[in-house]
């Protein structure tokens, strides 16, 4: 039976913690962080390890406290000029099992206040990484058409990131899927809504939500010469 796992408390914890970003505040309420965020979340990823495993056997949900799905809740400031030492949400991603042997797509979800969101695909792709997809889109443009310029998927879905503003060097400024070539970044989703965050439809809405990506993080494991 579809459960609830998130809660109001969830959320005010988030909020509070977007409030009090300091680690001082951060021990004090360590206890209603992993009670209403991680531990949740941990069960949330456990609950869809079997039915991700019919979207496709190379993707796992890994429900472990830490190398898992689950996001850490604390930033790496070294590089950033925000010195905040947590993020103020929680988000996982349900990852390819050969992720550190190639690069691949994921599926993703992320709960914030007023800013909850699922999706999935490569966000930054490296280089080589990016190369691969757009000679592999060059050369393959049904199946992509298929995947990302449904009807089903443009009325759920909207592309992230960036793109070039010329067509990338080496490829045909007149190719049909020419702004798709010219993407920096090859991943899409949707939102949603805290009162669905916090109801027992979550998860039927995210076995939905990826069933309808399914084809293009297909294509994009087809691009990296991986197997969905």
């Amino acid at each position: 039976m579809p459960r609830a796992y998130f809660s109001s408390a969830t959320f005010r914890f988030l909020k509070s913690l977007a409030r009090n970003n300091n680690r001082e505040w951060f021990q004090k309420h360590k206890a209603e962080y992993e009670r209403d965020v991680r531990d949740p979340f941990l069960e949330l990823i456990a609950d869809m390890q079997a039915p991700l495993a019919k979207i496709s056997a190379h993707f796992r949900a890994d429900p472990r406290k830490m190398g898992g799905s689950l996001f850490r809740i604390y930033r790496d400031t070294r590089f950033s000029n925000d010195k905040e030492p947590y993020k103020p949400w929680a988000s996982a991603r349900f990852f390819h099992e050969r992720r550190h042997e190639i690069p691949a797509p994921s599926f993703y979800l992320h709960i914030q206040p007023g800013d909850c969101f699922i999706g999935g695909g490569m966000w930054h792709p490296e280089p080589d990484a990016l190369k691969h997809i757009r000679a592999f889109l060059a050369d393959n443009p049904a199946a992509w058409k298929r995947a990302v310029h449904s009807k089903v998927f443009k009325e759920h879905f909207t592309f992230w990131g960036e793109s070039l503003t010329r067509p990338p060097r080496g490829f045909d400024p007149g190719h049909e899927l020419i702004e798709d070539l010219k993407r920096k970044d090859f991943a899409a989703g949707e939102p949603f809504d805290e009162a669905l965050a916090c109801s027992a439809e979550l998860l039927p809405f995210m076995l939905a939500s990826y069933k309808r990506l399914a084809p293009m993080i297909d294509y994009l494991c087809a691009a990296q010469e991986l197997e969905f």
